[in-house]
């Protein structure tokens, strides 16, 4: 189950997974479909449900994050967050370290 917030929190069995990435303007219409398409993507792909549920929600956020950089909060689309998600991808498998020390 996810759960979606100021903070993300995935729950999986007794594990509660917390996500403290993204951003104000991810509140916007949209924004919850293209987390969607990031978790059945990562499951049509075979990762394991709560796996794609904690990987998807960071780089639904981590994409929200980059996408910020170029526009405001008020004025971020969902559009904006897809744009970003492969930069996301590529950014978190090159840059792990740079990702964890971003916030």
């Amino acid at each position: 189950m996810i759960v979606k917030g100021t903070y993300t929190l995935t729950v999986s069995g007794d594990h509660v997974y917390i996500n403290t990435n993204g951003n104000p303007g991810m509140a916007t219409a949209g924004s919850g479909d293209v987390l969607s398409g990031i978790l059945i993507g990562l499951l049509a792909q075979g990762y394991d449900p709560a796996i794609s549920c904690v990987f998807g929600v960071y780089i639904h956020a981590l994409a929200g994050d980059l996408a910020i950089q170029n526009t405001i909060p008020d004025a971020l689309l969902a559009s904006d967050i897809i744009a970003h998600q492969g930069k996301a991808l590529r950014y978190l498998f090159e840059k792990p370290q740079e990702v964890k020390n971003s916030k």
